[in-house]
């Protein structure tokens, strides 16, 4: 009884998963999320808002809308494997996005959004990834009831940075360099010595003098850098290269900026005389 769950409100299913041969992989006395927003396999996303409250239904998912080809190591489930699901609708009320929230609730929503864009970005669904991050970034700085304290203040600050450079990698598996681009250049804005921005800007083949903010961007004084691909590409090396040396001297174990490091000193190797 009770209307339909409508665009932007909170569901909370109560949730059971089993494979073809009866086993069971997925129970959850209440799982709460808002549909629409890529936070739980397809089978719930487009079932769910099909209930009424204290209803109970049971939808056979092929695997594109369940764990996908892949499949799932967390839940247990084989690649293309079709799922039965029964759910239970406990509850419909008002999402949370729109009403002030504890700092808290502000870091359990945006880590819970970053993970689930994680999990789509293993299955190479960058698009739904995006998605899911840029949700992260709207719960991470949506209005607060109280000011957070020294310590969350960090934590949020920390989150923004992993989901800004999570945006930039979605983004540029997306062929959107210049919207790669501006996520590392926010991520720089709240962390200027950040690595792992710094390198994925030398893995961006665009540059803007003055890329534009995203919404959860904060100032800072921190001056534009232009991505070492870009100085190469002009003939700018030596420039290409102190950036590299930069994002180096940060994470001196990575691989990556090693590699990249490597190719840039090749490209500025005289050929050698026959």
């Amino acid at each position: 009884g009770g209307p339909r769950p409508l665009p932007g409100q909170e569901v909370s299913v109560k949730v059971l998963g089993a494979l073809e041969d009866g086993g069971l992989v997925e129970r959850d006395p209440r799982l709460t999320f808002v549909p629409g927003h890529g936070d739980v396999v397809q089978a719930l996303e487009l079932g769910v808002p099909t209930m009424q409250p204290g209803e109970v239904s049971f939808f056979l998912a092929a695997f594109p809308y369940a764990y996908g080809r892949p499949g799932s190591r967390e839940p247990d489930v084989p690649p293309e494997a079709p799922l039965l699901f029964e759910v239970t609708l406990l509850e419909v009320r008002d999402g949370p996005d729109p009403q002030p929230l504890p700092p808290a609730v502000r870091l359990r929503l945006g880590s819970q959004r970053r993970e689930r864009g994680n999990f789509h970005f293993a299955r190479g669904d960058f698009a739904a990834a995006l998605r899911s991050y840029r949700l992260s970034l709207r719960a991470l700085d949506g209005p607060a009831i109280a000011p957070p304290g020294p310590e969350e203040e960090e934590e949020l600050r920390e989150q923004r940075v992993k989901c800004l450079n999570n945006c930039a990698a979605a983004e540029l598996k997306l062929g959107r360099v210049e919207e790669a681009l501006a996520a590392c250049e926010a991520a720089l804005r709240i962390s200027p010595d950040n690595g792992r921005a710094l390198l994925r800007r030398g893995q961006v083949g665009l540059a803007s003098p003055q890329p534009a903010p995203l919404p959860s961007a904060r100032p800072s004084s921190h001056p534009p850098l232009l991505s070492p691909q870009l100085l190469a590409e002009q003939g700018r090396d030596a420039e290409a290269s102190l950036v590299l040396r930069r994002a180096l001297e940060l994470d001196p174990a990575s691989k990556v900026i090693h590699t990249e490091l490597s190719r840039l000193v090749k490209r500025q190797r005289p050929p050698s005389s026959s």
